[in-house]
């Protein structure tokens, strides 16, 4: 299993099971928060980018924030990747 499904079956047992306190289940709750997270990662991921310093890292919170705001939303990442898989040429 790849860290990407592990991260989606995190986002899916955290909606279905809350766990109190956790980081993860305040952006499954809270779209608002989840879409603010998703831009200032973007934002940070640019300025990291851009200084090169810190990419790796800036990446991976963009990738975690994505799934977890896709997921809040009801946004399959299957569905996604189907979308993806259709647009190859």
């Amino acid at each position: 299993m790849n860290i990407f499904d592990d991260l989606i079956k995190l986002a899916r047992e955290r909606k279905s099971e809350p766990v109190e306190g956790s980081y993860t289940n305040k952006l499954l709750s809270d779209k608002s928060l989840s879409k603010a997270k998703v831009l200032e990662e973007i934002d940070e991921l640019i300025e990291a980018v851009e200084k090169d310093t810190n990419k790796i890292h800036e990446a991976a919170d963009v990738f975690y924030h994505l799934i977890m705001y896709l997921e809040a939303n009801n946004i399959k990442v299957e569905d996604v990747m189907a979308e993806l898989d259709k647009r190859k040429k």
